[in-house]
C-alpha cells in the first residue's frame, strides 16, 4: 500500500472513531481509475499548462483578465496549471479562483500588483432588489471594475459590504453582477470604492497557488478588513495550498480564510500590510502554517471565531504592532510550536478572552516558542485572560534584553483554570509570572 493510500485510510478510521462510528473501512484503492464524480483519481503525469505573460505566451496580457481566461480555460478542461511568466500585471478586479487549478508565479519577477482605488458616494437610492447604482462621480470607474459597496444599514445601525463587479454603464449609472440584497441609500452614506481582492476564492477546492508575489499598492487604497478582503481572499473553501508566495504592502490583510479547511501555507513571507499578516478566519479547521514569516502588520497571525485543530508550526512573527499571534473566540484545539516572536508592540503571544466564559480560546498547546522584547516597560510575553482552561506552556523562552521595568513574562487571570507552564525559560522581567 502506497504512503498516501494508507494516510488516506488512517485519517478515515480516526475520524469515525472519534465520532463512535463502528461500521467497518471500505477496502484501501489500491488502483485508482478516473471514475465520474470521484475525487480519488491516478496521479496523472501530465496536465493541462497554460503560460500568461506580456509577450511570447499561450495567452498575451499584463493584467488581471488575462489571468482570469486562462484559470477559466484551464479549469474547464478539468483542472491544471496556469503559469504567469515575469512582469507586472496590473489588476482592476480580482482573479477568481476556480478548482483544481494551479497558478505558478515566477517568483519576485512576476508581480500582481492591485491598482489605486477610486472612491465615490451614490447620487441616487438603490434598494435591495436593485442591480444597479448611479455614481456621483463615476471618474475612474470602468466597466469590469472589483468594487465595494458600504452604508449604514438603516434598520439596525450596523454597516452593510458588498463586494460586486460592474457589467454595463450608461453615463453614472453602472449594472452590477449581481442584486444587492440590501439597500444601499444615499441618506445613509452609501459609496463605492474599487477594492477587491487580487485573487479571491469562494466555494473553491484542490487549488494551489506558489512563487507568486503580490502587491496591494496600500497607500493608494482605502482600508478594508480580512473579513471581505486581502492579497488572497478565501471563503467556504478547503483543500487550499500557498506556498512560496509574498504578499506584501495591503491596506488590509495579506492571507485570509474564512471558513475555510485544510488549508496550508508554506514557506510565505506576508508583510508591511495595515491588518493582519495571516487571518485563520472564523470556523476554518485543520489549517497547517509552517516556514512562513509575518512581519510588520497591526497582528501576524490572528485566530478568528472558532478556529480548531490547527497547527502553526516554526514561523517567524517580527515587528508586528500589536501582537505577535492572537488566538481568541473559541479557538480551541490547536497547536502552536517553535515559532520565533519578536518585537510584538503589545503582546507576543495573547489567548484573549471574548464575549463570556462559554468562548475562551480553551485547549491550546503552546511549545517551545522564542518570544523576545515585547512592547513597552509594562508589556506582557504571554498574556493569558479571562476563564480561558486546559492551555499547556511548554519549553517556550521568554526573553527580555532590556530593562525589567514592570514587564512580565506570563500573566494568567484569575479565572483561568489548568493553565500548566513547564520547563519554560523566562529572563530579564520584572515579574516572571503573574496569578490574578
Amino acid at each position: 500500500m502506497r504512503r498516501r493510500h494508507f494516510l488516506s485510510t488512517f485519517f478515515t478510521a480516526a475520524a469515525m472513531a472519534q465520532a463512535g462510528e463502528t461500521q467497518p473501512l471500505t477496502p484501501p484503492v489500491l488502483r485508482r481509475r478516473a471514475t465520474a464524480g470521484d475525487w480519488i483519481e491516478p496521479d496523472w503525469k501530465e496536465r493541462v499548462l497554460v503560460t500568461v505573460g506580456r509577450s511570447k505566451a499561450d495567452l498575451i496580457g499584463a493584467d488581471h483578465r488575462v489571468i482570469q481566461a486562462a484559470v477559466d480555460y484551464v479549469a474547464g478542461l478539468g483542472g491544471g496549471t496556469v503559469h504567469l511568466l515575469p512582469g507586472e500585471y496590473r489588476f482592476r478586479n480580482a482573479v477568481k479562483l476556480r478548482s483544481k487549478v494551479r497558478i505558478l508565479g515566477s517568483g519576485a519577477d512576476s508581480v500582481c500588483i492591485k491598482e489605486p482605488c477610486v472612491r465615490t458616494p451614490l447620487a441616487e437610492n438603490s434598494d435591495w432588489y436593485d442591480q444597479e447604482i448611479t455614481l456621483q462621480d463615476p471618474t475612474g470607474f470602468q466597466v469590469g471594475d472589483g468594487i465595494v459597496l458600504r452604508t449604514r444599514n438603516p434598520h439596525h445601525g450596523g454597516q452593510d459590504i458588498h463586494k460586486r463587479t460592474l457589467v454595463a454603464r450608461s453615463g453614472n449609472r453602472f449594472r452590477l453582477d449581481e442584486m444587492l440584497t440590501e439597500n444601499y441609500w444615499t441618506r445613509e452614506g452609501a459609496v463605492a470604492s474599487t477594492l477587491f481582492a487580487l485573487f479571491d476564492g469562494f466555494r473553491v477546492q484542490d487549488v494551489v497557488m506558489e512563487n507568486l508575489c503580490l502587491d496591494g499598492n496600500g497607500q493608494n487604497n482605502e482600508f478594508l478588513n480580512g473579513n471581505y478582503v486581502g492579497c488572497i481572499f478565501l471563503r467556504e473553501s478547503n483543500r487550499v495550498l500557498l506556498r512560496n508566495v509574498e504578499a506584501r504592502n495591503f491596506n488590509g490583510d495579506g492571507l485570509s480564510w474564512q471558513v475555510c479547511h485544510d488549508v496550508r501555507v508554506e514557506n510565505c513571507y506576508s508583510h508591511g500590510h495595515a491588518g493582519y499578516a495571516l487571518h485563520p478566519g472564523s470556523g476554518s479547521q485543520r489549517s497547517v502554517v509552517t516556514g512562513c514569516t509575518l512581519q510588520h502588520c497591526e497582528i501576524g497571525f490572528f485566530f478568528c471565531w472558532g478556529v480548531k485543530w490547527a497547527l502553526v508550526e516554526n514561523n517567524k512573527m517580527l515587528d508586528n504592532r500589536s501582537y505577535g499571534i492572537s488566538i481568541g473566540h473559541n479557538d480551541t484545539d490547536n497547536v502552536v510550536r517553535h515559532n520565533q516572536v519578536e518585537r510584538s508592540g503589545k503582546v507576543g503571544i495573547l489567548l484573549r478572552q471574548e464575549h463570556g466564559p462559554s468562548f475562551a480560546p480553551s485547549r491550546n498547546w503552546i511549545e517551545g516558542n522564542r518570544v523576545v522584547d515585547t512592547g513597552d516597560e509594562s508589556s506582557v510575553a504571554v498574556d493569558i485572560q479571562g476563564y480561558t482552561e486546559a492551555v499547556t506552556l511548554k519549553g517556550n523562552f521568554l526573553l527580555e534584553r532590556r530593562k525589567p521595568a514592570q514587564r512580565i513574562g506570563v500573566r494568567i487571570s484569575k479565572e483561568s483554570k489548568q493553565i500548566q507552564l513547564v520547563e519554560n525559560r523566562i529572563e530579564g522581567f520584572a515579574l516572571e509570572v503573574s496569578n490574578g
